[in-house]
């Protein structure tokens, strides 16, 4: 039996994947098959197996022997977190060495499970699933970029259309080109010559997938002092990251501003992943760039999932799943959740699908900090909801939701919010999260954050422009100077005005 605490889902049971690249092999332990996979253990080690590969032919015999030792630790650590399947998967280098199924026999021994060596169309099938789970109706072109391949493939909804897999991994490229950036470009450049979807993806996003993309996505924050240090769906501008591009593809990286975060062992490809993304640029001329922390891995457990739960949205999963583990009741949230929609269309606030759904999960996320002490409840839930592993949400609307929580505890200043989080949100996001963060402040009052009265309270219009907030008769003794308070605060952040009365 395992003992799981009340901070587990406890309808999850773990399974572990191990994903053996050119460049690095990882063991990841999930709480379970999810639409927003959360990660218990995660562990890698940079073994390097496809390094020399171009001239010899065969698998690093170092690396190898560091692999085979390290892959006895992965098993007995998988088994340690009560992993109840442990599903292996291999890329470029252990498919085209000569000694590849050689390694793979000893490592199969070893972690007593079969290994699944995907083909190029397997990699890039699994890469645009993990590019497809983690963002919301993707559109454009995933690009995996590991140590040994760059797999290529177009996405649109679900729908995964046309794809390449390209010799332009890191550590290959790094040996064809025998270290000279010149010749780097000029591979990658011939190269992708062969991917004739690139040409598709004009005007749409390229989606960054890989260690290296990552990692230089992260100079890039560094360089530029970026305030949310979350990789995932973090966007390179295309025209302002040129001149960063073209630093780092040169090689000159021993001085920029971040280098010293970058682990030296991932430090002497980034001039190749940069020099492959400016190839990219140039023959695609994407809308923008953006950064995938899901990939291989994510998009094998992606289709593992039933098709229904394929289907959820996977922001919207996480934060119920956060509620169950943090809020005094998860119905209450999914109550408010319905409820401020029905506000929001009383008001006249027109939303988009994004706003919809970055309200419903303010909502869902809204009561996670009840057990802070009170001074730091709105602070704390904007640390949680911005540094969250969520996925289907960008960066914009990460400040939208947890600041929709600091307003919701701390009341409605504008100078509660730092003029960082301020510009990363956006004036829009800023507005809307006041205009929820007052409307929250409000219904709380009367709810005590319990479910079961939120479906009860209705709108009456009045004349002109008023609005009225009527709450049952049976309810009548909710109503004191509290809640009027802070009807009028909402009434002056809406502009219009608002009073609360008992009725039917």
């Amino acid at each position: 039996m395992i003992h799981t605490s009340q901070g587990r889902l406890q309808d999850r049971q773990p399974l572990s994947i191990i994903d053996i690249g050119s460049n690095s092999i990882r063991l990841v332990v999930y709480e379970g098959v999810a639409r927003s996979p959360t990660v218990l253990f995660n562990e890698k080690m940079l073994a390097g197996l496809g390094r020399g590969i171009v001239t010899t032919g065969k698998l690093d015999p170092e690396a190898v022997r560091r692999a085979v030792d390290e892959f006895r630790r992965f098993r007995a650590l998988s088994e340690q977190a009560g992993s109840e399947h442990l599903h292996v998967i291999a890329t470029a280098a252990a498919r085209e060495a000569e000694n590849g199924m050689d390694f793979i026999h000893r490592a199969e021994e070893i972690l007593g499970a079969e290994i699944r060596v995907l083909s190029g169309r397997e990699e890039a099938h699994y890469s645009a699933l993990g590019v497809i789970s983690g963002f919301h109706k993707v559109d454009g072109i995933a690009g995996d970029l590991g140590g040994g391949s760059l797999e290529l493939v177009d996405v649109k909804g679900e729908t995964i259309g046309d794809g390449i897999t390209l010799p332009l991994g890191g550590l290959r490229l790094q040996d064809m080109a025998k270290g000279a950036p010149d010749a780097a470009a000029r591979i990658a450049r011939r190269e992708l010559k062969r991917a004739s979807l690139l040409a598709g993806g004009e005007g749409r996003t390229f989606y960054c997938v890989g260690g290296t993309w990552r990692n230089l996505a992260r100079l890039h924050m560094n360089a530029t002092g970026y305030p949310l240090n979350v990789m995932h769906h973090y966007e390179f501008d295309v025209e302002g990251s040129g001149a960063f591009l073209k630093q780092v593809a040169s090689g000159d990286i021993g001085k920029m501003k971040g280098i010293e975060r970058i682990s030296k062992s991932r430090r002497a490809l980034l001039p190749y992943g940069a020099t492959v993304l400016q190839e990219i640029i140039t023959a695609m001329k994407p809308k923008d760039i953006v950064v995938s922390a899901l990939g291989v891995r994510e998009g094998y457990l992606y289709s593992l999932l039933e098709e229904e739960d394929r289907r959820r949205d996977a922001l919207l999963s996480a934060a119920e799943e956060l509620a169950v583990l943090r809020a005094r009741s998860v119905t209450h949230a999914r109550e408010l959740a319905a409820w401020t929609g029905e506000a929001f269309e009383v008001f006249g606030l027109e939303e988009s699908e994004e706003d919809a759904r970055y309200r419903q999960a303010a909502c869902l996320l809204a009561d996670i900090g009840w057990r802070a002490h009170p001074e730091y409840r709105g602070t704390q839930s904007l640390n949680i909801i911005a540094h969250a592993s969520f996925i289907g949400v960008d960066h914009p609307g990460r400040a939208f939701i947890g600041l929709t929580s600091l307003f919701r505890h701390e009341g409605i200043y504008e100078d509660a919010v730092s003029p960082t989080m301020q510009a990363l949100a956006g004036a829009r996001h800023v507005e809307r999260a006041r205009i929820l963060g007052a409307l929250l402040r409000v219904v709380y009052l009367f709810s005590a954050s319990m479910p079961g009265l939120m479906p009860r309270l209705k709108w009456r219009k009045g004349e002109g422009d008023s609005l009225t907030l009527v709450v049952p008769a049976s309810h009548a003794g909710l109503l004191g100077e509290r809640p009027e308070g802070r009807m009028a605060q909402l009434s002056k952040v809406l502009g219009r005005p608002m009073d609360i009365a008992v009725g039917e």
